[in-house]
């Protein structure tokens, strides 16, 4: 019998305790129906014994007070609410407990942006880590010792996993299942709770905004004339032109206040105007592929599933909001 102690936070997402708690018990009643004993024991823990949520909207009541537990073999760490830094803040006396309990064998799953909370704790210092796609930026700058992974729905290292944003955490559940059951077990899983168990990328759900976030004045009038000539062919030399900025300079300073090279940037600024235009006009992939200054079809496609995972006939053909033909 495994123990799944889910630990119930101040400041967090009810659906990401309930989830888990549900997953592992419905997993108890597929063994017993296939004439096996049930593996996992399931129990919410806290700080405290009624932890109230959602300021005070939903009360949850915790089995076991972490003072209490003295090993357990795997915690999970549901995703937080709100303020990333008061929410680690509310619950900074978890901390010692989370890294005691890894140091006793004990795997550690954070779902969502429970990795602020998972990486509060120092256990995720060189290490690879999965987070919400839109906290990608907040994360990095909090933690930048942690190697975050840009769009992955799944991270596993040395005992310590770690999922994307929002309803991904469902495909942590469903590897955990697989890991500590079988493989038929997790696709039973997934069906029952009708969720695609090879999804592995967020990717087609991120929205690029652009890292404006920083003071660098002539970096964000780069990104400006970048976001505003989506149909140019843009190149280095002319952006550091336009700026007055030395090449070399520009391309230090870009990556530096940005996370991501200047071609880097070009792309995914490119790859989202073809991402809108694909699910709200009715343009077939070459007239899209032009409007964002490409004229090589090869590296369109190649790019756009860099960007997205998905080839732009798969995603139009998900996203899109009228019935268009296929072309």
């Amino acid at each position: 019998m495994k123990t799944v102690s889910i630990f119930v936070p101040e400041s967090s997402v009810l659906q990401a305790i309930a989830d888990p708690q549900y997953c592992f018990s419905a997993v108890n009643q597929f063994l017993i129906a296939s004439g096996r004993d049930p593996l996992f024991h399931v129990e919410l823990v806290g700080l405290s014994k009624d932890i109230h949520l959602n300021e005070g909207l939903y009360t949850v009541h915790t089995n076991r007070l972490l003072k209490d537990i003295d090993k357990t073999d795997l915690v999970i760490l549901p995703a937080l609410f709100g303020d990333m830094e008061q929410a680690i803040q509310a619950n900074k006396d978890a901390i010692p407990w989370i890294m005691e309990q890894y140091n006793k064998g004990a795997e550690v799953a954070s779902l969502c942006v429970g990795a602020f909370l998972l990486a509060s704790t120092g256990l995720l210092e060189g290490k690879k880590c999965s987070t919400h796609w839109g906290f990608v930026d907040k994360f990095r700058d909090m933690f930048p010792q942690v190697d975050v992974q840009d769009g992955s729905i799944v991270t596993e290292e040395n005992r310590i996993y770690s999922s994307g944003g929002a309803n991904s955490y469902w495909n942590l559940l469903l590897h955990l299942v697989e890991k500590y059951t079988d493989r038929e077990t997790a696709v039973l899983t997934s069906k029952y709770f009708a969720i695609d168990i090879n999804r592995q990328s967020q990717s087609p759900f991120t929205l690029f905004k652009g890292q404006k976030a920083h003071s660098d004045e002539e970096v964000r009038k780069a990104q400006e004339y970048i976001e505003t000539n989506v149909e140019e062919k843009l190149t280095v030399d002319e952006l550091a032109e336009k700026v007055a900025v030395g090449r070399r300079s520009l391309e230090r300073r870009f990556r530096k206040a940005t996370n991501n090279s200047v071609l880097e940037y070009i792309q995914r600024v490119k790859m989202e105007a073809a991402k809108r235009s694909f699910e709200t006009s009715r343009k077939n992939i070459n007239e899209v592929m032009f409007d964002v200054g490409y004229s090589d079809t090869k590296a369109f496609r190649t790019t756009f599933k860099k960007v997205t995972g998905l080839t732009p006939l798969e995603y139009r053909n998900k996203y899109r909001k009228t019935d268009l033909a296929v072309s």
